[in-house]
């Protein structure tokens, strides 16, 4: 297997970054797995505090233990700004995943160093 294939695998695979600080080129890998984890954490936090949400209307009786009554409560989108910033962020974390696969791929074909 060749470098490139294994780094944009490392990128792929395992977390955008991964094929850079394979390759030792750490700025830009730093800079994609920092981006990544950033957007990342954005939106796990998000879908935790739905969650607990969720849970703490459960546990206090408002919404009864029903998969029905639960799937709605989940159903329901986010609104105004906070739907933005989660957009955003699943934008970012895309984008950083694909690049990190195309760059380390292009960085480890050699001709690009």
């Amino acid at each position: 297997m060749t470098k490139s294939t294994k780094a944009a695998l490392l990128s792929a695979l395992v977390f955008p970054g991964a094929g850079h600080f394979f390759l030792k080129k750490y700025i830009p890998g730093g800079v994609l797995a920092g981006a990544a984890l950033g957007s990342l954490c954005l939106v796990v936090a998000n879908m935790m505090e739905k969650a607990q949400q969720i849970a703490d209307k459960i546990l206090s009786g408002e919404v009864p233990f029903d998969v029905a009554a639960i799937t709605e409560l989940l159903s329901k989108q986010p609104a105004g700004t906070e739907a933005q910033i989660i957009n955003i962020a699943w934008v970012v974390l895309i984008i950083s995943w694909l690049l990190g696969i195309v760059d380390s791929y292009r960085i480890g074909l050699g001709k690009y160093k």
